[in-house]
């Protein structure tokens, strides 16, 4: 439902039961102007409270401009004087400072009786009084005020109240939820985080070749084995070299072809120490 702010009255300029006269032409067109000069001076009345409320919020403005603009001039200068070559600040002296605190005062009772604008107070002056229900609030069995069924201005406060008290009810439960898991697994602050690949690592196992990487993988993240060569020139061991490294062996069960028969007709003649 929109608020009216400002009302230009009267609305209706000719609407007016006539008197009694000989010219009731005249007297419409006097009625009319005479109103067309009302609504002219509550339009002027309305402009001056919306110039005012315009005057009023560029001084608060320009007030808090100027207040910002001295402190950055302050910090400007303590900035300039500031050389960071000259003066040495240890580690011990900066975490043993204090941490910054504001001591700027922030705005409240925003919506207060007393911050009303003008023209909105005007209006709730002239509204009409709530009947007296408060007068059957003794007769009432569960003990609520008679008057707050027909209008309850802290109907909505009571709303954020509650919910506010939940959320503070539901982090707490959280919080309790973790402090008695902690206390069942005492170690598991302690677990080893899985180590982060980065693309650094992986050139650096590209680096040497890619025939090098899945022997590396293998060999675990410290590198290849100590004491072994390979074909770029480090040297190396066998110690430590497992079979992976060497081509597998061939199977007994494979089958091997023969070796080829000669006749003896093709053999050369044995030599005559021999014979």
């Amino acid at each position: 439902m929109p608020l009216v702010t400002r009302n230009i009255e009267p609305r209706h300029l000719c609407r007016q039961t006539l008197p009694s006269v000989p010219s009731e032409l005249e007297c419409v067109t006097n009625i009319t102007l005479a109103n067309v000069i009302r609504q002219l001076g509550s339009l002027s009345k309305s402009a001056e409270d919306i110039f005012g409320e315009l005057f009023t919020q560029a001084n608060t403005f320009a007030s808090r401009v100027s207040i910002l603009v001295e402190r950055v001039d302050r910090l400007q200068v303590k900035v300039t004087q500031l050389d960071p070559k000259e003066e040495e600040v240890s580690l011990q002296g900066i975490n043993s400072r204090k941490a910054f605190k504001s001591s700027t005062t922030q705005d409240q009772k925003l919506f207060d009786r007393d911050s009303l604008p003008v023209p909105v107070l005007e209006t709730y002056r002239t509204c009409n009084t709530p009947p007296p229900l408060n007068i059957l609030s003794p007769y009432r069995d569960d003990g609520k005020e008679a008057l707050k069924f027909y209008t309850d201005p802290s109907y909505f406060f009571d709303l954020w109240k509650e919910k506010m008290l939940q959320d503070t009810k539901d982090i707490m439960k959280e919080k309790r939820k973790h402090r008695k898991e902690k206390k069942e697994n005492p170690n598991r602050g302690n677990v080893n985080p899985r180590k982060i690949k980065t693309r650094k690592e992986e050139w650096e196992k590209l680096k040497m070749g890619q025939e090098f990487v899945e022997s590396k993988d293998k060999h675990g993240p410290a590198g290849y084995p100590s004491n072994m060569v390979y074909q770029n020139g480090s040297i190396g061991s066998s110690e430590s070299m497992d079979g992976s490294c060497y081509p597998p062996p061939p199977q007994t069960d494979s089958i091997v072809p023969p070796p080829p028969s000669f006749p003896d007709d093709s053999l050369p003649p044995p030599p005559l120490e021999f014979r």
